[in-house]
């Protein structure tokens, strides 16, 4: 009788440390959702922020395409960011373009002639 008493109670406080822990557990994983979900709206609080381009070091057309972003007035209308492939050569979306400086101008080549940056994004 006594060995079976024993064995309840070594039962019961394995029983009582296991809930326990799974009480401990619970508590972090509420504490990590909370934590989530706080991180979910720092995220969405960064994607209304857009970031600043930074151009490739020695690249001339590159900076004055960086400072004419980063100045642009209102950026958020700028949805579609230039990814520079090479000197003079970025992707805008989908397409392929050629971009290059001329007398401080910004031109963007389409079809056979050249725009200006702000015709070009317009």
């Amino acid at each position: 009788m006594q060995a079976a008493t024993d064995y309840i109670l070594q039962l019961e406080e394995k029983c009582f440390l296991a809930n326990k822990t799974a009480l401990e557990l619970l508590t972090r994983i509420r504490d990590h959702e909370a934590e989530v979900e706080t991180l979910k709206a720092y995220i969405v609080e960064l994607r209304t922020r857009i970031a600043v381009y930074i151009p490739f070091k020695g690249d001339a057309v590159d900076k004055a395409l960086s400072e004419y972003i980063n100045n642009y007035p209102d950026r958020r209308k700028l949805k579609i960011m230039f990814l520079r492939m090479q000197e003079g050569i970025y992707e805008f979306g989908t397409s392929r373009v050629n971009v290059k400086v001329e007398r401080s101008s910004i031109l963007v080549k389409v079809g056979g002639g050249w725009l200006q940056v702000d015709e070009f994004l317009q």
